[in-house]
């Protein structure tokens, strides 16, 4: 994964465009039913999908400030990774998978996360219940098993917002079948229908997208509420108590040492290469000035390239780089002015 996706915790929110257009897919029962999200984000998404007054919301976030955020739409939010999240089976209505988009190192195989999540979670749905995946177009062929044996009805579609056309995004809809549907099933029939959805994967760009107008609609049966039960680790919790802990106490002075301080004068006077090195090593960072010129200053070694050309005798011209440092001054004014200087 990215390292710009990796800082989001793999985090692919679902446009808003698109969440109504799924939305509109859905026939709701018009009692009460329950419904997850295991990667619900700040909710956004998942409150558009469940747009419905008798939906019962539930969601799991591994982000302590995007589960603050979801907890506004949701009955019940988990601070915690959706994998050591358990609940009863068959106990859901509506099951919204958008997982992260990367692989799982584990001990014995790697596999791909949205294959994972789904092989965790399916088992919630109860028979009837609807499932919404969002992943890429190229990754769905992953959920080839669960999604053949466990699921009835399939559908994908391309979706065309430019957040999802940067990511690939398809969404598939499919209901959950019944224990004896399931034990119906003959070789060829999963075989045929892994076939088609690795049809889908290689094709999805062919894909028809989800427009406005449902081409189909996925009743939500009723369910009671959830009970979802977190057995990882207490990551508020541990947040809070690691900075009494002795280990990390001992870990403190070198991940983050005390800066020294410097003070009196030197015994004898400095020349511009003490000066450089005194700037460079952060013993003249600070805070200096009144009023309007009150600025931090910080001082840093920076590398440049100085290119020069001349001719050879032949007439060729010949290009020289050569690398150098410079010293580096950083200034953010009290006024929010900044500058940097070299």
């Amino acid at each position: 994964m990215r390292p710009s996706a990796t800082l989001k915790l793999g985090y692919f929110p679902l446009p808003s465009a698109e969440a109504e257009r799924i939305w509109r897919c859905l026939k709701f029962p018009g009692v009460r039913f329950a419904a997850l999200d295991p990667c619900i984000g700040d909710g956004g998404a998942f409150a558009k999908i469940t747009g419905d007054e008798h939906a019962l919301r539930y969601g799991i976030e591994l982000d302590a400030y995007r589960a603050e955020q979801a907890r506004a739409v949701a009955h019940e939010v988990i601070h915690g990774n959706a994998l050591d999240v358990h609940c009863s089976v068959e106990s859901l209505s509506l099951l919204y998978l958008n997982p992260p988009y990367q692989f799982e190192c584990g001990e014995g195989r790697n596999a791909r996360m949205e294959q994972v999540f789904l092989e965790h979670c399916y088992r919630w749905l109860k028979s009837g219940g609807v499932l919404i995946l969002v992943v890429p177009g190229d990754k769905l062929y992953v959920c080839d098993q669960v999604l053949a044996v466990h699921f009835k009805e399939k559908r994908a579609y391309r979706l065309t917002a430019p957040d999802s056309v940067k990511y690939k995004q398809v969404v598939l809809f499919g209901v959950r079948r019944t224990r004896r549907e399931r034990d119906r099933l003959q070789d060829f029939d999963v075989s045929r229908a892994r076939n088609r959805i690795h049809g889908m994967s290689r094709d999805w760009e062919a894909l028809p997208s989800l427009s406005d107008i449902p081409a189909a609609f996925y009743p939500i049966p009723d369910s009671g509420p959830a009970n979802l039960v977190n057995r990882g680790l207490p990551l508020d919790e541990i947040e809070d108590l690691l900075p009494k802990s002795a280990a990390y106490r001992q870990a403190l002075r070198v991940l983050f040492p005390p800066t020294q301080s410097v003070k009196g004068r030197p015994l004898t006077p400095l020349h511009a290469g003490h000066v450089a090195i005194c700037a460079v090593s952060g013993m003249l960072n600070g805070i200096f000035g009144a009023g309007e010129a009150r600025h931090v200053a910080a001082w840093s070694s920076a590398k440049a390239v100085t290119v020069s050309t001349e001719e050879a005798e032949d007439g060729t011209i010949v290009r020289t780089e050569r690398e150098h440092f410079v010293q580096e001054l950083t200034l953010i004014f009290a006024s929010g002015q900044t500058a940097i200087l070299r």
